[in-house]
């Protein structure tokens, strides 16, 4: 097991709640995601997980195999 790891992606498409629950769907059947808010006013995706079981390149994989570009990230200290 790895650390828990804070991460917040820039979506840009995002834009209703479709696509809200589409991307937390995704990201949430990955193993090791504690847990996954999408703030459709944001344009962001807030992923708390565990690094040594899921990558952040999985977890933009999947929101991107979803249909939606990561535009940027942002990846907190433990």
């Amino acid at each position: 097991m790895g650390e828990k790891a804070h991460l917040v992606l820039n979506v840009p498409a995002i834009s209703c709640m479709h696509c809200k629950m589409a991307i937390e769907g995704a990201v949430d059947r990955l193993e090791g995601v504690d847990d996954v808010q999408v703030d459709v006013q944001a344009k962001s995706v807030d992923v708390i997980y565990d690094d040594g079981r899921v990558s952040r390149e999985e977890i933009e994989a999947a929101i991107q195999d979803e249909g939606y570009e990561v535009a940027g990230a942002h990846v907190f200290a433990g």
